[in-house]
């Protein structure tokens, strides 16, 4: 594990994880009178089998080569969940390579034809590092700036936390803004060394603070098809499910589609909306 940037973030989460960790789960008592959370390196390295010496060069991020087998059992002893094992490996260079990062600004044309086939179901594209690749006109009628916002700024993560419009579309914002960084740092976890996502993370870092709150927590999550809300000012509150696929010719490509949710009046709200915007 040569990198630096993957050894710092590989420590720098386990050190997050372990201060989160919750004493009780361990049936270990609290430290002091009221410290709940967080476990010693001590506690973690014997749960995991290895010295103390060896996780503390972990956290460390020093250049040294833990085997798979390490940072499954400090994985185990920390409780991480699937995404967080998957996450942890892929710092130690144990996951599948990472995509390699777009050729092109925009969707290619097939694409993109797979989307407009999708009105009145909301669809965009997104590149690995967040970047809107391309969109539907359904997703224009939901979110309108999308079209008028400056390349620069189409990145999604970027709209999530700087866009007045975006929060006030999202009557859950804080909630789904808190779950896309999450999803955001798991999916990126093996690029955050490439000058694309360093770029997003500083600038983020910089234009949001509860981006800079929230990325210092180390949270991740993989994501799961669910109900989303979005308070539209022109039809009221749409209850769409919120999907993701990747084509098999473009894996580096994530189309994300919102389809009604059933019972709802979604469908009907996004024909009217869509006449509206025509």
């Amino acid at each position: 594990m040569s990198d630096p940037g993957r050894r710092k973030e590989l420590g720098l989460f386990l050190r997050a994880r372990r201060d989160q960790a919750l004493r009780a789960d361990y049936g270990l008592p609290p430290i002091g009178r009221a410290r709940d959370r967080g476990l010693r390196r001590e506690e973690v390295a014997f749960l995991s089998g290895v010295s103390v010496t060896w996780y503390t060069w972990l956290e460390q991020g020093r250049d040294i080569n833990p085997s798979r087998q390490v940072l499954e059992a400090v994985s185990r002893a920390l409780h991480l969940s699937g995404t967080g094992l998957g996450y942890v490996l892929s710092l130690g260079g144990y996951a599948s390579a990472a995509p390699a990062g777009p050729a092109a600004d925009t969707a290619p044309p097939h694409i993109q034809r797979l989307m407009d086939a999708l009105d009145p179901n909301p669809s965009f594209a997104l590149f690995p590092d967040w970047r809107v690749a391309g969109w539907n006109k359904a997703y224009a009628a939901l979110y309108p700036n999308i079209a008028t916002v400056a390349p620069a700024d189409r990145n999604l993560l970027w709209l999530v936390f700087t866009d007045p419009y975006v929060r006030n579309l999202l009557p859950d914002w804080e909630t789904t803004s808190k779950r896309f960084l999450a999803e955001f740092r798991a999916e990126t976890g093996q690029r955050l060394g490439d000058p694309d996502i360093q770029y997003q993370v500083e600038r983020l870092k910089e234009a949001s603070p509860e981006f800079r709150q929230g990325w210092d927590l180390y949270d991740i999550l993989g994501f799961e098809s669910r109900e989303r809300l979005f308070h539209h000012p022109a039809v009221g509150v749409l209850q769409l499910e919120h999907h993701q696929v990747s084509p098999s010719d473009r894996p580096d490509l994530h189309i994300v589609v919102y389809t009604p949710s059933p019972g709802s009046d979604a469908a009907a709200q996004m024909t009217s909306l869509m006449a509206a915007n025509a």
